[in-house]
């Protein structure tokens, strides 16, 4: 191997290395913080009044995706305004503690 395709394949490692790395957030914190969660998430069959739709689980979602939507209902980029007047209240710290929590149960 030349040393630009050893250089090459370190900056490839190096970049794959740090895309997979996320916050790990702390369970036990965000297990305190998804009581108000848990009022539409947590309820079997629960389903929106206007526009009518099945309230998604959230339980055992994946915690980069929990984190990335927490995110965009705070940037207005989802839209629901439950969802967003509850993500604007959430530091991310409080995020990433609960993506940590819900991502760790069962689905």
């Amino acid at each position: 191997m030349t040393r630009l395709q050893v250089l090459g394949l370190t900056l490839a490692a190096t970049f794959l290395a740090t895309a997979t790395v996320h916050a790990e957030g702390d369970k036990a914190a965000g297990r305190k913080l998804v009581y108000t969660c848990n009022g539409c998430h947590g309820v079997v069959g629960y389903e929106n009044a206007y526009p009518q739709y099945p309230v998604p689980k959230i339980a055992g979602q994946n915690q980069q995706f929990i984190i990335n939507a927490l995110h965009e209902y705070q940037s207005g980029e989802r839209k629901h305004p439950t969802m967003t007047a509850q993500a604007q209240s959430l530091s991310d710290k409080d995020i990433e503690d609960i993506a940590a929590y819900l991502s760790s149960l069962a689905k």
